[in-house]
């Protein structure tokens, strides 16, 4: 996806009136942002965010907090809000399912969507790094649920972004499999130094991968941590035990 947003007033379907990416040079700032639907409660209400460049965050809350709503809405997705929202104009969205088209073998997939001709080569580049050179003239149907998601990253990651959107990526993978991928995804974000919106419901995963950990509640941003431990992290460690049960608390889970 390359083209920026920008709402300073209430927005409608229109499209954006004045594209272009944050002046401040952050990959996402959003101010005041809000989101309703009918006649209903906004689900966003008078959101503040920054994420600076090359930071990852989690973003945790209860279902139906306005999580995902609030990575669509920085994805371009969605823009039938009232506030202002600015993005980096290079991002990529990876959601819960990888959403390959099963008709174009793996290495179609990874560039798909980009300008000019399919390029092989630039394919075989990215899935090497996530280490599936051995798939690339592959149908989707044969891979597994984590090489379908590590094939999605890649197709993410082979349009340089600064800022990479994640919508719960692992939820739907096998504990193990989980773990693998995390960890990847932990290398690729190093390695690409790009900023990261992460959105989960595990605190665990938020505090191994994430530089800070925010929770939303009623529509905004209630609680914003810094996660300062060394890395790599281990859950067993003292301060991110400590941070966990926090972070449990203010989601509502007491122990």
């Amino acid at each position: 996806m390359a083209t920026g947003i920008q709402r300073r007033v209430s927005a409608t379907t229109e499209g954006p009136s004045a594209p272009a990416g944050p002046s401040t040079g952050r990959p996402v700032q959003v101010s005041g942002l809000t989101r309703q639907f009918d006649d209903r409660p906004p689900v966003i209400d008078g959101l503040d965010l920054d994420v600076e460049p090359g930071e990852f965050v989690a973003l945790l809350g209860a279902s139906g907090c306005g999580k995902s709503t609030l990575l669509r809405v920085l994805a371009g997705l969605d823009r039938d809000i009232e506030g202002s929202v600015e993005v980096a104009r290079a991002r990529s969205v990876g959601f819960q399912a990888p959403r390959l088209m099963p008709w174009k073998r793996v290495w179609r997939n990874v560039v798909l969507g980009l300008p000019g001709r399919p390029d092989r080569a630039v394919a075989e580049s990215a899935l090497a790094e996530v280490g599936l050179s051995h798939h690339v003239d592959v149908w989707p149907k044969v891979l597994s649920g984590g090489e379908a998601q590590r094939v999605a990253l890649a197709r993410s990651l082979v349009r340089e972004p600064d800022l990479l959107l994640l919508d719960e990526p692992f939820s739907a993978l096998d504990a193990l499999t989980r773990l693998q991928a995390r960890a990847l995804v932990e290398q690729l974000w190093q390695r690409h130094g790009c900023a990261v919106l992460l959105v989960t419901h595990d605190v665990e995963e938020a505090l191994v991968l994430a530089d800070r950990v925010l929770v939303m509640d009623g529509g905004r941003i209630a609680h914003d941590t810094a996660v300062t431990v060394d890395r790599p992290r281990d859950v067993a460690d003292p301060q991110l035990s400590a941070l966990r049960t926090d972070l449990l608390a203010r989601l509502g889970v007491h122990r």
